[in-house]
């Protein structure tokens, strides 16, 4: 077995414990955004960047997918994505002398927030076979290597190519070309591991795997159900769109296990009462729910749904909608009113009268919201879960009106944008069938890997060569000891790349990091000055402009990279004019045009201050492309998830200072956490009956009878007000105890928010003489 991931760089010492906080931004959210910024790049260059971020003709944010409103205030970003600016626009890069000072096994040691500030990469570098450092080469003979390898291969699905959400639809549409060109649809990217629950039970019941709404929604909505997420943290400009909900008279109900600030005051440093006042409570009921419950939760309130309609029929139950655009519906009722509450009470953890609370509120509302993110992707039974939310909502018509619907967070920039341009391992015939009258080539049609089965792969020696489209795969990834055992077997693994990460370390026999441009830079080819575009959460494309020159001379950006390394590969055997998409972006989004519907005139819509929005029609009409051809209300047996006795449920979380597996500090200021990442929070009544204490260190254990130990040593314990029976700990450092084959039920996503795991207490070693 591998040893683990290094954790950080202090000791217990430095760590320091606090009060968890009670409210979210404020002043402090401003103060720990731009301080860096002015530090790291000045005062010219932090206005000329912040004050393009987000806005109309600028640069999209390369932190979440949050949506932006039409009306753009002059400071339209949140302390995270000013942090996520400053880390992408440093002036600091790896110098040349960095490769020969550290070999591969030297990086493996390092934290991800070390290798993060070493700056960023400016040229490409090898390691051959047999050696322990990278050494820098010309693009030219990096794509000579790259090119030598995959058609070395037996078989084009000998390779895999993942994509992080980083990348702009311009380049996942030419990247996923040139796989295609290639031979394999092995696809892999970070959806598999966050939204692809969601994809797949929406695309299912309501025949698109995207959100209902658009941002207008939220205005005019009277409720908001906020399922398992934390928007404080992972998409903080979302506070604003619950502030605006509740100045308009909206209630808010949070679910979830923990008591996030941002789910329960926030302070708006753009408003007067947000710098000198009490700020804005957000959730009007807090439901602290026992992991793995929400589904219980949701069955339980569309039981009471179901029994008011019965004492008054026609008055609660939007009949008009469900005949006319569901189907499912008697047998749906038939199945919901067998649920048993008292099993409810055992899966939520909650109390009956806090369940008919929520109830009352979704009854009393015409216009409900239902909006989640990972805490409900990422279990057994998250695409059942999540065909609850959308029968709840559809009980009472809350898809396709205004102020109602469903909306799924992502939480990467673009990773909605690419899986549109074809990032997936299981596209349709029709996206092929286009894809190959376009280019005049037939695109393979077998299903490839997703990311979970790509490591599988790995292990069995189907899958020899790697690459990753941005991201940090390695560390993303569950069961990290497996994993990067799967990785080290591979014959070479390639990396697009901003800046250092744990997947320069854990490489194959071979590995090549290949340096790109970051989405603040201005992107001048053949053509002149390009633009990218992406499409956010609610289904809004629009472009993405570059503001300052690149960090350094010689780097491609990803689109000249796929362009270049394709025409490398694949020379003439594909009649596909790379070159012209290489030198004007405006050929790829003619391409794309006639490939995905939705895109005609991509280009003038795409650069125009206003993008466009993408037909929807659940929103938009209330048509559904489904096997029905209607919304379709589902039956799904509930589980309990069982918690063995002596154990906790464990669920991965990110720190406030964090932006999915890239460090910006050791801090974690909302949860009281400073100078320091191994902690697993607790909550204090567990501690008395496992005979723990705050403070003590323990190794927590992942319960899983597969004959493999996964163990997360030496971790301080924080008492915390977390739901009975649960805990939490940091990703990506608690990926070791998600066994690999935990997967949700469908879906394949890592269940990272349920782990059963045995915390035991770590023994003093004796003193020696």
């Amino acid at each position: 077995m591998t040893k683990q991931p290094p954790t950080d760089d202090v000791t217990d010492a430095d760590l320091t414990v606090g009060e968890p906080k009670d409210w979210a931004a404020g002043v402090p959210g401003v103060l720990h955004s731009m301080g860096p910024a002015l530090e790291q790049l000045g005062a010219a260059r932090t206005a000329k960047l912040m004050l393009a971020l987000n806005q109309k003709g600028g640069f999209d944010c390369m932190s979440c997918a949050w949506l932006d409103p039409d009306k753009r205030k002059t400071a339209e970003f949140c302390e995270n994505g000013g942090k996520a600016v400053v880390w992408e626009a440093t002036p600091v890069t790896v110098p040349r002398t960095f490769w020969a000072e550290h070999s591969v096994d030297d990086l493996a040691d390092k934290t991800e927030y070390w290798l993060g500030m070493q700056g960023r990469l400016t040229e490409p570098v090898w390691k051959p076979a047999g050696k322990d450092h990278y050494e820098p080469v010309s693009w030219e003979r990096a794509y000579e290597i790259i090119a030598e390898k995959l058609n070395g291969l037996d078989s084009p699905d000998q390779a895999s190519f993942y994509t992080s959400g980083r990348t702009s639809n311009e380049a996942a549409f030419v990247y996923q070309l040139f796989v295609r060109a290639f031979g394999t649809n092995n696809l892999p990217d970070c959806s598999n591991m966050c939204h692809e629950s969601t994809s797949l039970a929406m695309a299912e019941v309501v025949g698109i795997g995207k959100s209902t709404i658009a941002y207008d929604d939220f205005e005019q909505t009277e409720l908001i159900i906020v399922m398992g997420q934390n928007p404080g943290t992972n998409h903080p400009r979302m506070l604003t769109a619950l502030e605006d909900a509740k100045q308009n008279g909206a209630e808010i109900v949070a679910v979830n296990p923990l008591p996030e600030a941002g789910l329960r005051r926030y302070k708006n440093p753009q408003r007067p009462r947000g710098v000198v006042g009490h700020g804005t409570q957000i959730a009007d009921q807090f439901l602290q729910i026992r992991l793995g419950g929400d589904m219980a939760l949701l069955q339980a309130v569309a039981k009471r749904v179901v029994l008011a309609e019965q004492a008054a029929p026609g008055t609660v139950v939007d009949r008009a909608f469900i005949d006319e655009h569901t189907s499912g519906y008697d047998a749906f009722v038939e199945h919901i009113l067998r649920v048993d509450d008292d099993e409810v009470v055992r899966a939520t953890g909650l109390t009956l009268a806090e369940i008919d609370e929520l109830a009352d509120r979704y009854l009393r509302s015409e216009r409900t919201i239902i909006t989640w993110a990972m805490g409900i992707t990422q279990h057994t039974k998250a695409v059942d879960t999540i065909k609850e939310i959308i029968n709840l909502l559809l009980l009472r018509g809350n898809i396709g009106k205004p102020g109602a619907g469903a909306s799924p967070i992502r939480g990467h920039s673009n990773v909605q944008g690419d899986r549109t341009m074809g990032i997936w391992e299981q596209m349709p015939d029709s996206f092929l069938d286009a894809l190959a009258a376009e280019f005049h080539f037939e695109p393979p049609r077998e299903h490839g890997v997703d990311a979970l089965k790509g490591i599988h792969a790995m292990q069995r020696g189907d899958v020899k060569f790697w690459m990753g489209m941005g991201g940090n795969l390695v560390a993303a990834i569950s069961d990290s000891q497996l994993a990067e055992q799967a990785f080290r077997g591979t014959e070479m693994t390639v990396q697009v790349s901003t800046k250092l990460n744990r997947s320069h370390a854990v490489v194959g026999e071979e590995a090549l990091i290949l340096p790109t441009m970051g989405r603040t830079e201005i992107d001048v080819q053949a053509a002149g000055p390009q633009f990218v575009s992406v499409e956010d959460t609610v289904c809004s494309v629009h472009g993405s402009h570059g503001q300052v020159p690149p960090v350094a001379p010689g780097l491609r950006s990803e689109v000249a990279i796929v362009c270049e390394l394709a025409r490398a590969v694949l020379g003439d055997r594909v009649p596909i004019a790379w070159e012209a998409m290489r030198d004007d972006y405006g050929v790829i989004r003619d391409h794309i045009s006639h490939v995905v519907p939705g895109f005609d005139d991509y280009s003038r819509r795409a650069g125009s201050k206003e993008g466009f929005v993408l037909p929807n029609g659940p929103r938009d009409s209330r048509t559904f492309a489904t096997e029905t051809g209607k919304a379709m209300l589902t039956v799904n047996e509930l589980e309990h998830v069982e918690r063995p006795e002596g154990t906790l449920l464990l669920q991965t979380l990110r720190s406030h200072d964090q932006y999915n597996t890239t460090i910006y500090s050791l801090n974690d200021r909302y949860r009281g956490i400073k100078k320091g990442r191994h902690v697993v929070f607790v909550n204090p009544e567990d501690l008395a009956e496992l005979g723990l204490e705050d403070g003590q260190h323990v190794d927590v254990a992942t319960v899983w009878h597969d004959g493999v130990e996964r163990v997360l040593r030496d971790q301080r314990i924080v008492a915390y007000p977390s739901a009975k029976g649960c805990a939490a700990a940091y990703f990506p450092e608690a990926n070791v105890l998600v066994p690999l084959d935990s997967a949700a039920k469908g879906s394949n996503t890592p269940v990272s928010k349920a782990v059963p795991v045995r915390l035991t207490p770590v023994v003093a070693p004796v003193p020696v003489g």
